[in-house]
């Protein structure tokens, strides 16, 4: 039950009205590309993040790293009877 070929022709013919012969390839072009990046990013092959997001991972990834190194040093001193299950 898929598209006829009188169907798409009858979608084609309404394209190119619509964008007219000198704008159809650049149409076509941007739905290529659009198609082709959505593609490559759900295969996790895709470009990497913008620069925006790459920046947001590192500072999250060092902020991460900070608190891993800073943890041992806060639990060392807390007061042996400040147990906060006993009450």
């Amino acid at each position: 039950m898929g598209i006829s070929w009188q169907e798409l022709i009858l979608v084609l013919v309404i394209v190119l009205v619509l964008f007219g012969p000198k704008r159809l390839p650049e149409v076509g072009r941007s739905l290529g590309n659009g198609i082709r990046e959505f593609r490559d990013t759900m295969s996790g092959n895709g470009p990497t993040a913008s620069p925006i997001e790459a920046e947001a991972t590192s500072a999250s990834t060092t902020n991460v790293a900070a608190v891993k190194v800073a943890t041992p040093a806060a639990a060392d001193q807390v007061p042996a009877g400040a147990d906060s299950t006993s009450k």
